[in-house]
């Protein structure tokens, strides 16, 4: 009995102590009100709107109410009348009419500060209008332009579709190197030949460095970091979503993307069936440790590195940087920059990979860096 005891004690220490496995995260429970709290592979529902009430829920969605005209010279007046609950959708609706400033009205609803998310899989059930001018959006911008404002702190686009060119579904992104006032940003289309005639889903997989859109449950555009790509700028002007977002739902009207519109095509409504946005259920189902770390090298941004990312059963959630032995800090994505150390002195580098759950890897192979 007494040799048991030892060993159970024994067993209880080493795995106490095993510094790779530093789960403190309890299991998801899916939000009320959605109609599908799970999906397979781990997927548990922590936000949605179904639309199933009478009147839209301002304690998820926000209303703008101006004639900015998005920043793309767009022609819309946005107003809170132009959206409404019917027959269990928001319908956005867009009207040619007189109203203040503006000769179109319209809406644009968001979440921000109500839904702000980072990483996750969302999901919007929508039908789209028709005709010349029409722009309706299902996208999604920085909750606290942690880098700046637009384009340095990002732009995701989740879905766009303009009347002009039927059938077509655009999914981009924008950051300080890519985006569209340099002619540079990254973007994929699709045919949805039905799009303005039946309800399909639009849909992102979002993980640390990398965001892949589907449309019906099919990925036709992949965004990922690649940090050797990107050796000449700080990880976050290319790819800077690892911060909070919040979503859009819109209809413009005409503007840079909209183009001419047709006056004898309104009214036009994009419908909206369900917003549902899904987190991995970490607790549950991440088993793995992470990779270790290879492949460290000097960039050619001065005194930054970047290494080969790690890979996860469900994602690395940041690496630990270690200078001569001890931690320094912590990197998002597989680049660093560092800020404060001493000019002309070398220090010894190493990384560790850590997942959403607090395992951890090995650290990598030690690389020599002389600060700049």
């Amino acid at each position: 009995m007494k040799k048991i005891l030892i060993f159970i004690l024994l067993l209880f220490i080493l795995v106490g102590c095993n510094p790779s496995s530093q789960s403190n995260i309890t299991p998801l429970k899916p939000v009320e009100g959605c109609n599908e709290p799970t999906l397979e592979g781990g997927w548990v529902c922590i936000w949605a709107d179904e639309f199933e009430d009478e009147e839209i829920d301002e304690s998820k969605w926000n209303f703008e109410v101006n004639d900015y005209g998005g920043g793309n010279n767009e022609l819309q007046y946005y107003t809170r009348k132009n959206a409404e609950i019917v027959d269990g959708k928001l319908v956005i609706t867009a009207l040619k009419e007189d109203y203040l400033t503006r000769n179109y009205t319209s809406s644009r609803l968001t979440t921000k500060y109500k839904g702000d998310f980072r990483y996750g899989r969302i999901i919007v059930s929508a039908k789209l209008p028709s005709g010349a001018g029409t722009w309706p959006a299902i996208w999604m911008m920085p909750t606290l332009n942690t880098y700046g404002g637009w384009p340095h702190s990002g732009e995701i686009d989740i879905m766009e579709y303009v009347g002009r060119r039927p059938e077509h579904v655009f999914s981009t992104i924008h950051t300080t190197k890519f985006n569209h006032n340099l002619g540079t940003q990254i973007g994929y289309d699709i045919d949805v030949p039905t799009a303005e005639t039946e309800f399909h889903t639009y849909e992102i997989i979002w993980n640390p460095g990398e965001i892949i859109t589907y449309v019906d449950g099919v990925s036709f555009a992949t965004f990922r970091y690649t940090a050797a790509f990107n050796q000449d700028v700080p990880y976050y002007e290319a790819f800077p979503f690892d911060q909070d977002f919040f979503l859009i739902l819109n209809l413009a009207i005409g503007g840079g993307l909209g183009g001419d519109v047709d006056d004898s095509i309104f009214p036009q409504a994009f419908e909206i069936d369900y917003v549902r946005v899904y987190r991995y259920d970490y607790a549950t189902i991440d088993k793995e440790v992470p990779t270790q770390v290879t492949n460290l090298q000097i960039a050619q941004l001065k005194n930054t590195i970047f290494w080969n990312p790690s890979s996860d059963d469900y994602g690395v959630e940041k690496y630990a940087i270690y200078v001569d032995g001890e931690l320094y800090d912590h990197a998002n994505l597989n680049q660093y920059t560092f800020d404060d150390l001493v000019k002309g002195k070398a220090y010894q580098v190493e990384i560790e990979a850590i997942d959403f759950v607090g395992n951890r890897s090995e650290r990598s192979q030690i690389l020599s860096f002389t600060y700049l």
